[in-house]
Formats: C-alpha cells, structure tokens, sequence
C-alpha cells in the first residue's frame, strides 16, 4: 500500500516551477507539467488505438505501463532538468555513464518515493532494465515527441532568424517521429485536418490559460499543469486505498481529462460560477455541446467512435459528472452511490470502476498546494487566502477517511 506524504505531493507540484526551452526565446513560458500531461493525453489515446484487438486484461496491462512509465520518466525528467537533450542522448549512449546518472537520480528521489513501495520497486527496475522496443514505451517516446515537437513549433518563429540550432533541432524531431510511424494513430495526429490533430491541439492550448488569473501567483500554473497534477494525485491515492488496475489507470486518465472541456469555456473561478444561481448548469450544457461541435463529432465521422466514448467516460458525461463513482456492468454505464459501495463491491478490473469524490478531492488538492504555495513564495492576495482556507475546509470535510487527508494537510500548517 501506498504510504502519501507531504514530500511526494511537493515533487509532483515541483515540475510547476521548471522552465523548458529556457535557452530560447519564447513567446509563453513553456512549463515541464504542462508537457508531461500534454503527452500523456497523447499517450492515451495512442494507448487506445493501438490496443483495440487486445483483450481487457492486456490493455489495462498495457494502460498501467503506460501510467507509470510515464510518472517513472517525470520523476526521472525532475532531477536531470538542467541536462540539455542532446547531451543526455550522448549520455545514453555510454552504458556505465547512463547507470551512474541512474543511480543518482534514485539516490535523489528515494526519500520522497520510497514511502511508495511497490511502486518505488517498479521505478527502479523500470529504470535499470529498459526495453525501448516494448509498447508501452514506444508509445511513451512517440508521445513525447510529438508534446516537445509542439513547443519547438512554438518558439522556432521567434528563434530561427538568429539561432542556428532550429533546423536541426526540427530536422531530428522529424525523424525520430518517422522511426514510429506504425504506431496506430500518430500518423493521424500528423496530418491537417484530421480530428486527432484538432484534439492533440486542443490539449496543447490548453497550456496557454492561466489559473486564478483574478491572483497573480508564483507558479503560474496553466489549466494543462493543473490537469497533471491532478491525474498524478489521483493515481497515487488509489494505490493508497488499493484500487484495483482499471480503477487507478481510470482515475489518473479522469484526472488529466477532467478540464479538458475548458479549452472551449475557459477557466472560470469557483466564486464567479457560484454568483449565479444557475450558472454551473449554463457552463456545463454549453461544454458538452462544444464537446460535441468541435472534438466528438470529427471523431466519429473519422471511425473513432470508441475513442470518444472512452473519453467520454473519464469526463463523466454518461453520469452527469466527472467526479461521480461508476462502473462499466455489461457494456452499460451505472452510477454507483459513494466511495464506500464502489471500494466494497466494485473494486475488480471487470467492472471498470472509476472513481469520483476521490478525483474531486485530488482536484481540490492540487488547487490547495496552487495557492499555499504562491502564499509561501512571497506572491499572495485576498482571493489567494480566502481559496487556501476555503480549499482546507473542504478537504478536512471529505467523507473519505481512508486517504488520511487531515493528517497530511496538518504538514503543510
């Protein structure tokens, strides 16, 4: 069992304050969480695509490698920020300088991972014996170049008149790219116009929306970081509370989904949603037909029906909420009561449980470390103290006692 702590909460906001591409002229700051779940929106969809002939047992297999591959390679990514790319490719290539910057890296992160158990065991070895032809990989590499290819498209404008850095750099993310063309899906997400494309962008902008922007902080963290965050917490607390595989892989996908739907609304504070009675209803129809316009319906007119009703689920559209417990029974979609009747008699991967107080309460985690942290770096504001108490009430307040929220709030006082 997963043992959370204050100090794994931290690591995970800790990519908030990492700049990439830091040695280029950009037009945003360009923030390591905002590409970590950038990719793995992109990973789950090539997760998806390239894992329909398999059967449940191998694709939730296949999901969880590709979770925790992921988290294994940002915890990794947390400690190696300063080493440029090209340099840590060379690095790679000389086996025992690339096992002693290993072993550096796991001394770095064992006092905040290893609490983790299992899951710190799994990063060790996922870390000592790499097989970059499996799957899971591939298409976290594949996910990965195409998040940082998105970025370099960003800044390349602005840099190419003077640096002459840009055309090569361009040149090998294209080629790398070509080396997994037979990955299902990334071809799709490559070429104009087509509906994987819009959505790969859509996730990308959503980098560009800033929280709380009625309260300056430090981090700024975007709507994209936030949706990182999020899915992250939600992972680890459903090892806490040993959820079954499809249990956490749903979670941390719901987490990192869960905003998606802003890129058409914006983000809009709680206080501004609670000004009007029936606002909360108008946002939530205008989303979903949006949803529809604009992502749902190219999908389905390009034969990606599944896909969309896979992410369909993670947003909670079939129960009205992201943040509802449910089940897949049958091919049919149920709501389940609470937290309790889902734990005690939905834990099982057939059943496709996901979860729903528990992904509010990480949402409102991260939304709590967003502001406590601005309020400790010097960067603070009435809203910022009214939401850090407000979000702390919350939280004490949560029903699910089981993740021992008081006790770890009681760290951050």
């Amino acid at each position: 069992m997963a043992d959370i702590r204050k100090s794994l909460l931290q690591l995970i906001f800790s990519g908030a304050y990492l700049l990439r591409w830091n040695d280029k002229l950009r037009p945003v700051e360009l923030l390591e969480t905002d590409k970590q779940a950038h990719k793995m929106l992109l990973a789950c969809v090539l997760w998806h695509e390239n894992s329909r002939h398999m059967s449940e047992e191998e694709r939730v297999n296949l999901a969880s490698e590709i979770i925790e591959g992921g988290l294994f390679d940002y915890f990794y990514r947390l400690i190696i920020t300063d080493i440029k790319p090209p340099i840590f490719y060379r690095i790679k290539e000389n086996p025992e300088q690339h096992r002693q910057l290993t072993e550096h890296v796991l001394d770095s992160l064992q006092p905040a991972l290893s609490p983790l158990g299992s899951f710190w065991q799994r990063m060790c070895h996922w870390h000592h014996n790499a097989d970059e032809d499996s799957l899971s990989r591939r298409i976290l590499t594949a996910a990965h170049l195409y998040a940082s290819q998105w970025e370099f498209n960003l800044i390349k404008p602005l840099n190419s008149p003077f640096d002459d850095e840009m055309d090569d750099i361009g040149q090998s993310f294209v080629d790398r790219l070509d080396s997994f063309r037979d990955l299902k899906g990334l071809e799709q997400m490559r070429q104009p116009g087509t509906a994987l494309l819009r959505l790969a962008n859509l996730c990308g902008q959503l980098r560009f929306q800033i929280r709380w922007t009625q309260a300056p902080r430090i981090p700024a963290t975007s709507v994209l970081g936030h949706m990182f965050i999020v899915a992250s917490f939600a992972y680890f607390f459903s090892l806490s509370v040993n959820a079954c595989r499809a249990r956490a892989n749903n979670n941390f996908f719901c987490g990192l989904f869960h905003d998606l739907p802003e890129v058409l609304t914006r983000d809009i504070i709680s206080p501004v949603k609670r000004s009007i009675a029936d606002l909360p209803k108008i946002i939530k129809e205008y989303e979903e037909k949006e949803l529809e316009r604009r992502i749902f319906a190219p999908l389905r007119q390009q034969g990606f029906t599944s896909l969309v009703e896979r992410i369909s689920y993670y947003l909670g559209l079939n129960v009205q909420s992201e943040f509802q417990e449910c089940v897949c029974r049958n091919g049919k979609i149920e709501k389940v009561p609470d937290f309790d009747v889902l734990q005690r008699e939905c834990n099982y991967d057939d059943l496709d449980p996901k979860d729903g107080r528990l992904i509010k309460d990480c949402d409102n985690l991260a939304a709590f470390l967003e502001a406590h942290s601005s309020i400790r770096n010097g960067v603070s504001s009435p809203h910022l103290l009214e939401a850090r108490v407000r979000l702390l009430t919350f939280l004490r307040q949560s029903p699910l006692t089981c993740l021992k929220l008081d006790a770890l709030l009681a760290d951050f006082d």
